[in-house]
């Protein structure tokens, strides 16, 4: 396990509420770790309620464990976990995509945790480690019935590689890119 502290200066559009923001330790976790698995279990049943009726049960599970645990370890990626007075509130992953691209997967807050800005801390973080990975561009995709992840990447600078007056249902998915800054 890795200890980070949040590095960010507070701003509005990378740190939550300062007075929870003291609070927050960032780790860096093996996809296994017990730690992880309440966020990728939430995440799961959001999957289920959001998606079943496209493509059946059991598609988050597959969704899920789609991608090898070893995927998403250095020096090719990692799982970065925030937490809240021992609890996990939010994280997610990276795993190469390319040479110099890394594709984000699993960022996720936990329900009880939301409004708070910690998604944005997350791809804050996500960004930076990235970036010292040797990352220069990060790509992701999330679901068209995900419009919280939608506004997310749209408001914190990624390039949306569709067409964004689209009905979201009509797309099967929304891929975004974004430059990593040095």
């Amino acid at each position: 396990m890795t200890l980070f502290t949040a590095r960010h200066q507070p701003s509005a559009a990378t740190t939550p509420n300062p007075a929870v923001a003291a609070d927050l330790k960032v780790l860096s976790l093996p996809m296994d770790d017990s730690r992880v698995r309440p966020l990728l279990d939430e995440l799961a049943v959001e999957y289920e309620t959001r998606y079943a009726d496209l493509f059946g049960s059991g598609s988050a599970a597959q969704e899920l464990n789609k991608y090898p645990a070893h995927e998403f370890t250095a020096p090719d990626g990692a799982v970065l976990i925030l937490q809240e007075q021992g609890a996990s509130v939010a994280g997610g992953a990276f795993r190469r995509y390319g040479a110099d691209t890394a594709e984000f997967k699993r960022i996720w807050t936990h329900s009880g945790h939301r409004r708070r800005g910690l998604a944005r801390l997350v791809l804050a973080e996500l960004e930076a480690h990235a970036a010292a990975l040797g990352y220069t561009r990060v790509y992701l995709t999330t679901g068209p019935r995900q419009p919280e992840a939608r506004g997310l990447y749209l408001n914190t600078g990624y390039e949306p590689h569709f067409d964004v007056e689209a009905a979201p249902e009509t797309l099967p998915f929304l891929a975004f890119s974004k430059v990593l800054l040095p």
